[in-house]
């Protein structure tokens, strides 16, 4: 049988004592270093949804600058198309006008050249006849 005496109180006694430096000693640095590995890993979780907010922005804001970027110059590809457009058909048109006064050069030229050879055949004209009529009728006329 156990016989409850003095010694019952001086063990309980014993063992708050020891509970308490205990505490001291171990329980409270090991729960002071729980905590604070508890508040750096926040605020790491912290700097890495901001880092990882801030990388999505800039993400964000890179694709819209090259839809922008493909947009102007789409814009200014069909701005060059478009002159280069209206030039072709100034250039052409000039063309057009050039062949059109060398044409009606030529053929002026060329209506001045047959009726010089017309007068100038008109001229022989009646030698011609002449000459033939003698050889057909073979006598002088």
């Amino acid at each position: 049988m156990i016989s409850v005496d003095g010694s019952v109180f001086i063990q309980i006694a014993n063992f708050i004592f020891l509970i308490w430096v205990m505490n001291i000693i171990l329980y409270k640095p090991i729960r002071k270093a729980l905590i604070q590995r508890k508040e750096k890993i926040s605020g790491l979780e912290g700097s890495i949804s901001d880092f990882i907010s801030q990388a999505q922005e800039k993400e964000n804001a890179f694709a819209a600058g090259i839809r922008e970027a493909r947009a102007n110059g789409l814009k200014e590809k069909q701005a060059m198309m478009q002159s280069g457009s209206e030039e072709e058909r100034v250039i052409i048109e000039n063309i057009n006008k050039k062949a059109q006064a060398d044409m009606l050069a030529s053929r002026e030229k060329i209506a001045k050249e047959a009726e010089a050879v017309r007068v100038s055949l008109q001229k022989e004209l009646d030698v011609f006849v002449m000459a033939i009529s003698q050889k057909i009728l073979g006598r002088a006329v």
